[in-house]
C-alpha cells in the first residue's frame, strides 16, 4: 500500500509519456484551461499576489491528501463492502456501493483545496469578505484542478494518443480533454463556494455543499459504469454539474459585488480585509 501510495503521488511530477513536445502540451493546456475559468472570477492577483501562492500550495496539498489520506481511506471503505458482497455483486450494485467512494473524494479533496483559504481566514481575525473568500477558493480550486489536468494528458498521451486520432475519431478523441476542461471548472467552482461559505461563517455547511457537488460529478463514472449513461451522456454529464456549480459561484460573486457597490454608494461600511 505504501509503495502504491508513494508511486501514485510521484506520477503528478512525471513525464510518463517520455515526450517533451506532449509534456508541453499537456501542461499548455491544462494551464490555459485553467486560465478560461479562473478569469471569470477575475482574481485581483497584481494587487493581492499571494493569491499565486494559494494557488500552488492547494495543488501540494490535494495531491498529498489525495495519495496518502483518500487512498486508503477509499481502499479500506472497499474492503468493509467486500466484507459483505463479493466483487461482482459490487459491480452489480454500483450505484449503491459507488456512493460512500465519490463522498470521500469529495471529502478529502474539498478539505485539502480549502486549507490554504482557512488559513488566510484565520490571520485576518475570521473576518474578510465574502466575494475575496470565493475569490480565495477559486483559486485553490484551480491550483489542483491544473495539475489533475497536466497529470491526465500526460497519461492520454502515454497511452499513445496521437493527433492522428482526431481524423479517425473526430470530436471523440479530443472528449479526454473537454472532461478536463470542465472539471478544472468544477475543482474551482466547489471550492469558490466552500471559500464564500467559509467567509460568510458558515464554513461546514458550504464545505458539504462543496464536497456534496464534487461527489456529484464523480457519480457520473458509476453511472457510466452501470450503462445508465453513454460515453456521450457522461461527458455531458460532466460538463453539466462543472456549468451549474461555476453558475451558482459568479451568481454569488455577482450579487455580493452589487450589494458592496450599494453599500458604497449609500455611505456603509464595507467588511473587507487589508491583508
Amino acid at each position: 500500500m505504501i509503495d502504491y501510495m508513494l508511486g501514485y503521488f510521484k506520477s503528478f511530477f512525471q513525464n510518463p509519456s517520455g515526450s517533451g513536445t506532449y509534456l508541453a502540451i499537456a501542461v499548455g493546456l491544462a494551464l490555459g484551461f485553467g486560465a478560461v475559468w479562473v478569469a471569470c472570477y477575475r482574481p485581483p492577483v497584481l494587487r493581492r499576489p499571494w493569491l499565486w501562492a494559494v494557488l500552488v500550495s492547494s495543488a501540494f496539498l490535494t495531491v498529498v491528501a489525495i495519495c496518502f489520506i483518500q487512498t486508503p481511506l477509499q481502499f479500506w471503505a472497499h474492503q468493509a463492502l467486500n466484507h459483505f458482497w463479493s466483487d461482482e455483486i459490487l459491480m452489480n450494485r454500483i450505484l449503491l456501493t459507488a456512493i460512500p467512494l465519490v463522498l470521500l473524494t469529495g471529502l478529502v479533496q474539498e478539505g485539502s483545496k480549502l486549507v490554504p483559504v482557512v488559513i488566510y481566514w484565520w490571520r485576518s481575525g475570521k473576518n474578510i469578505d465574502p466575494k475575496l473568500g470565493l475569490v480565495i477558493g477559486a483559486m485553490a480550486g484551480a491550483g489542483f484542478g491544473i495539475l489533475e489536468a497536466q497529470w491526465a494528458h500526460n497519461l492520454m498521451f502515454a497511452n499513445g494518443w496521437t493527433w492522428e486520432f482526431v481524423d479517425v475519431y473526430g470530436f471523440w478523441a479530443l472528449a479526454g480533454f473537454w472532461e478536463r476542461f470542465f472539471t478544472i471548472a468544477g475543482h474551482i467552482a466547489f471550492s469558490a463556494l466552500a471559500g464564500y461559505g467559509l467567509a460568510r461563517g458558515r464554513g461546514w455547511q458550504f464545505y458539504l455543499i462543496a464536497s456534496g457537488l464534487h461527489g456529484l460529478l464523480n457519480y457520473g463514472a458509476a453511472l457510466w459504469q452501470s450503462g445508465i449513461l453513454s460515453t456521450a451522456y457522461t461527458e455531458v454529464y460532466v460538463a453539466g454539474v462543472a456549468a451549474a456549480a461555476t453558475g451558482w459561484a459568479l451568481w454569488l460573486r455577482w450579487r455580493k459585488e452589487k450589494a458592496n457597490a450599494n453599500a458604497n454608494a449609500n455611505g456603509q461600511p464595507i467588511a473587507t480585509s487589508t491583508s
